[in-house]
């Protein structure tokens, strides 16, 4: 039988670290970003489109664009050391963005008033796994993609397998991931639903634009939460991809917690 495959897949990143032991209190974020794409728009843009900026800056197409790196000027950016070379690099990079065909939901761990309000707080990228996914698939329902109330995967009935690229931790933490992932898809969800999402883990290495794209959108949704106050152009640019509910996006597409 014919495996039924999705035209949408979902890359997901993080910035922060998901620990709960030393938070630090300059940054005591965990940030879930989830990357939504149709293969179509995928191989036909936004690929094509990450690889023309890295040949139009790098010469080739093997550099990973790593957020922490560009805003750090580190290994293949330290050029950017120049302002004004930074600020044309993130110009571009930026309107790449904007213009990429994506949606996005991201949720947002105050792991400092998680730990303080819960005797005995869940793990942040498990909580954010849950309600990320959960947004995710009412995105596929809202798009049409997925019928609401997916049926169980491997039924071969009700709806196509969307596959989901986490990136790689290592073993033991992904191991723990794949457990909580399946947990949540097998019915441990707001609505008791089977959800037919396949998680697969990639290294950073792969070269992965979908993945690199979650990460460079993961940490300035962090800092326009952490301080809404301050200019952040790349926050303004992914506003739009968020998943709205009745012409809204806060508690939706982006969800913050506690």
């Amino acid at each position: 039988m014919t495996r039924l495959f999705a035209d949408t897949m979902v890359f997901v990143d993080e910035s922060g670290s998901p620990g709960m032991g030393n938070i630090d209190p300059h940054y005591p974020l965990f940030v879930l970003a989830f990357f939504i794409v149709k293969k179509s728009d995928y191989i036909t843009q936004i690929a094509p489109a990450l690889q023309q900026f890295k040949f139009q800056h790098f010469g080739h197409d093997q550099v990973i664009l790593h957020e922490r790196d560009i805003r750090k000027d580190l290994g293949d950016f330290a050029f950017l050391k120049t302002p004004a070379l930074k600020d044309a690099f993130l110009g571009e990079l930026t309107t790449l963005i904007e213009a990429a065909p994506f949606d996005l939901v991201c949720v947002v761990i105050d792991k400092a008033r998680h730990k303080a309000q819960y005797k005995t707080p869940v793990d942040p990228y498990h909580l954010s796994l849950g309600f990320g996914l959960e947004r995710v698939c009412g995105l596929l329902a809202q798009r049409g993609v997925w019928r609401s109330g997916p049926a169980k995967p491997g039924s071969g009935t009700g709806n196509p397998a969307v596959h989901v690229v986490v990136e790689k931790r290592g073993k033991s933490e992904d191991d723990d991931l794949e457990l909580e992932f399946r947990r949540i898809c097998d019915g441990a969800n707001y609505n008791a639903e089977q959800w037919n999402f396949e998680v697969i883990f990639a290294d950073k290495k792969s070269n992965s634009a979908g993945l690199q794209l979650a990460d460079l959108v993961a940490r300035p949704i962090g800092m326009s939460v952490l301080k809404p106050g301050q200019p952040n152009r790349a926050f303004e640019a992914v506003k739009p991809k968020f998943l709205q509910k009745n012409g809204r996006f806060m508690g939706w597409g982006l969800k913050c917690f506690p």
